[in-house]
């Protein structure tokens, strides 16, 4: 600081007089600021967050980016080749091992995550009938928890995007809704009991709309209740009754945080790998 008066001294207007007219300027000494919290502080506080754990964080992101690179271009699962599944189950079990242990948080469960890629029979004869049949379309497939509030429970809806090509709208032209109650029964496993399926949110195309009611016409009181009604449709089938008990199964959480979530279905039922999505139900 002393060096910078100086330096600002010499370039002043009093420089400017007459050597005989100058006076000898004494300037008090400055004390130094008492910081609370100097820069250099803050720049150690900065830096205690251990090297290892930075380090484990980057490789953490690394590994789940890998995952999802190897899960590109096999259309959820449909066409991946055995070398592909193999790579795949690799990079899962690498991502896993990042939080082997840890209990659920239902607070960060808690949301709607989409469906990247999956190995479950059940979803994969889906993929392969849309992929096959020129009448049937499938879009995304969700999935979607609410146990905000809870610390053992909670209600999952697995939702499917469906369409049929010239009758309904592309990508949601309707919805399959399989809802089950779950239950935590251990650390990372839940236990899920199916309730109902339903299909609702019908959207048809225009072409159909023109059909029912053309446009040349002015569309009549029954046109009009022939629309509603199949927008407002929604066809449910119980899967459990007082009779049998519900259909249900394990679902081992084996990762998440806050932008991806790894399941397995116990059993051999197929492995999941979804990523978080925004709220659309």
């Amino acid at each position: 600081m002393e060096a910078a008066s100086s330096l600002s001294l010499s370039t002043t207007p009093f420089s400017l007089l007459p050597v005989s007219s100058r006076r000898k300027f004494t300037l008090p000494l400055r004390q130094k600021p008492r910081f609370r919290h100097s820069p250099l502080c803050w720049a150690a506080a900065a830096s205690s967050v251990p090297i290892a754990t930075r380090e484990s964080e980057i490789e953490l992101e690394n590994r789940k980016f890998e995952l999802l690179r190897a899960v590109t271009d096999t259309q959820r699962g449909l066409t991946a080749t055995p070398d592909q599944r193999s790579s795949i189950e690799e990079a899962l079990v690498s991502v896993e091992s990042f939080d082997a242990g840890k209990p659920i948080d239902l607070g960060l469960l808690d949301g709607t995550w989409r469906l990247q890629y999956t190995s479950a029979s059940d979803v994969l004869i889906l993929l392969q009938s849309a992929a096959t049949l020129p009448f049937f379309e499938i879009d995304q497939i969700f999935q979607k928890f609410e146990c905000r509030d809870q610390s053992r429970q909670g209600v999952v809806r697995n939702v499917v995007r469906w369409s049929i090509p010239r009758l309904l709208e592309e990508q949601e032209g309707a919805t399959l809704l399989v809802s089950a109650k779950f239950s935590v029964v251990s650390i990372r496993n839940i236990y899920l009991e199916f309730e109902e399926i339903a299909i609702q949110n019908i959207n048809i195309s225009e072409e159909l709309q023109a059909l029912l009611a053309p446009a040349i016409l002015p569309r009549s009181f029954l046109s009009l209740q022939i629309l509603q009604f199949i927008k407002s449709f929604k066809a449910q089938v119980p899967v459990s009754s007082s009779q049998r008990r519900s259909v249900g199964g394990l679902y081992y959480l084996s990762y998440l945080d806050r932008n991806m979530l790894l399941g397995r279905a116990v059993g051999g039922g197929g492995v999941f790998i979804f990523t978080r999505a925004h709220t659309f139900i």
